[in-house]
């Protein structure tokens, strides 16, 4: 049996995470955010659940007051 991916494009992973476009394009140039593809054709991003477990963690770090490069660190360091 093969388990088919949820596959978000980032209008799609804003929505459903709560944070705006705009804080995700940031987490991308940050590196707190990774997308796992681009369309060829229209270059658009790609995300999967993994995508929204890790903003669930960003933002459960945040209300913690860690700072964007503690969260970045320590998500490196986890390997998440």
């Amino acid at each position: 049996m093969t388990i088919m991916k949820n596959i978000y494009l980032l209008k799609d992973l804003a929505k459903l995470s709560g944070h705006s476009t705009y804080t995700l394009k940031y987490y991308l140039r940050l590196g707190l955010l990774k997308e796992i593809g681009r369309s060829p054709a229209t270059n658009f991003r790609y995300f999967d659940d993994s995508s929204c477990e890790r903003l669930k963690r960003i933002r459960r770090l945040q209300k913690e007051k860690y700072s964007l490069k503690e969260i970045y660190e320590r998500l490196d360091r986890d390997g998440n």
